[in-house]
C-alpha cells in the first residue's frame, strides 16, 4: 500500500459564494478523517479564482487563518482549464485532487479515490463515472450523452464516456500533464492522451448546492458550443477533415456522372427545361464548400493560435 505525504485539492472556480461555505466545510470534514485515520500527513485547498465578481474571494480570505487554504487569483477569466493547470503548477502534493466548486461531485468521494490509488501500486489516475445525475434537465442530460459518445468514437485517444472533472492524479501523472503546452487544452483529453494506468470508481451526481441554475454553462451558450468545438473535438480528432474529404469525394463522383448524363441526354436530343433544378444543385455544392472551407478554418485558426505561443493564463496573485 501507497503511502500518501500531502494531498493537494484544486478547485477552480467563478462566483460560487453561495457554495463556498458549505464546501470548505465538507472538504475539511473529509481531510481530518483521513489525517486520524493516517492516510495522510497534510493537506491543501487550493481554490483558483478565475476573476468573480461576487464575494467568493472575500469568504475565501476569512478561511485563511486555518493554514490549509490557497487562493490563486487570476488577472482576467480565462476558464475552467486554464485555472486547473495554474492550480497543478502551484500544487506540491503526492497526489492532486480537482473538482467542480458547484457541490455536484460530493467532497466525501474524496477517501474513495485516494483509498483506490493506495491500493493499486500501478495506478497513477483514478477518474470518476456518473451512475446518475439529479438535478439536470432531461435535455441536457441526452445532448450530453450524445456528445461524449461522438468525441469518444472519433477520438484519436480512448476518452471515457460519462466521465466529468473529477479525478485523482499522481504527482509523475501531473508532470507530464504539465508538459503539455498546447493553446486551449481540453483536460479529459490530455489526461487521456499521456497514458498510464487509470481506474474507475462510480458515483452519482447531486445537483446543485444552492439550487440555482448554473447560468454560466448553459448546454447551448456560446461558451459551451466553442468548448465542445474547439477543444473536445479539433483537439483530439482529425475526424472533421475526413469526413469532408469523403463529401468531397462523393459529390465529385456524383457530379462526374451526372456530366455523361447530360451529354447523353443532348446526343438523344432530350431537353430539360428551366433553371431551378440547376440553382438547387448551385447552392447545395456551394454549401458543402462553404462547410469544408469551415472545417479547414478551424484547424488553421488553432495552428495560428499555437504559432502565437502566449501563456495560457496569468496570475495576478497568489495568497496562502
Amino acid at each position: 500500500m501507497r503511502q500518501i505525504y500531502k494531498a493537494s485539492v484544486i478547485l477552480s472556480f467563478y462566483n460560487e459564494e453561495n457554495n463556498i461555505p458549505e464546501l470548505i466545510k465538507r472538504l475539511r470534514n473529509v481531510f481530518v478523517k483521513l489525517l486520524n485515520n493516517n492516510s495522510l500527513e497534510s493537506y491543501e485547498l487550493i481554490f483558483v479564482n478565475d476573476n468573480s465578481t461576487d464575494d467568493s474571494e472575500r469568504l475565501l480570505r476569512t478561511e485563511l487563518v486555518h493554514k490549509d487554504i490557497v487562493i490563486i487569483n487570476m488577472s482576467r477569466n480565462f476558464g475552467t482549464v486554464e485555472c486547473l493547470l495554474a492550480g497543478m503548477e502551484n500544487s506540491s502534493g503526492d497526489v492532486v485532487i480537482y473538482l467542480d466548486a458547484d457541490l455536484q461531485d460530493p467532497p466525501e468521494l474524496i477517501e474513495n479515490l485516494i483509498s483506490s490509488w493506495r491500493n493499486d501500486p500501478d495506478a497513477e489516475i483514478v477518474y470518476t463515472t456518473r451512475n446518475t445525475r439529479h438535478g439536470e434537465h432531461w435535455f441536457k442530460l441526452l445532448i450530453t450523452m450524445l456528445g461524449y459518445r461522438l468525441i469518444k468514437k472519433i477520438s484519436d485517444i480512448d476518452l471515457q464516456v460519462d466521465s466529468g472533472d473529477f479525478k485523482l492524479l499522481s504527482r509523475r501523472a501531473v508532470n507530464e500533464v504539465l508538459k503539455l503546452k498546447e493553446d486551449r487544452p481540453y483536460m479529459r483529453g490530455l489526461v487521456g492522451w499521456i497514458g498510464f494506468r487509470q481506474i474507475q470508481v462510480f458515483y452519482d451526481r447531486d445537483p446543485r448546492f444552492d439550487g440555482a441554475e448554473n447560468t454560466k454553462n448553459k448546454l447551448l451558450s456560446r461558451k459551451v458550443i466553442y468548448y465542445w468545438i474547439d477543444r473536445a473535438l479539433i483537439s483530439f480528432s482529425d475526424a472533421p477533415l475526413k469526413i469532408v474529404l469523403f463529401i468531397g469525394i462523393v459529390f465529385s463522383l456524383f457530379s462526374t456522372f451526372y456530366i455523361f448524363v447530360v451529354i447523353a441526354q443532348k446526343i438523344m436530343g432530350i431537353s430539360l427545361p428551366g433553371w431551378s433544378a440547376i440553382m438547387a444543385s448551385i447552392l447545395m455544392i456551394g454549401s458543402i464548400q462553404i462547410l469544408m472551407l469551415g472545417f479547414i478554418g478551424l484547424y488553421v485558426g488553432s495552428i495560428f493560435r499555437e504559432t502565437k505561443n502566449r501563456p495560457k493564463y496569468i496570475i495576478k496573485e497568489i495568497v496562502r
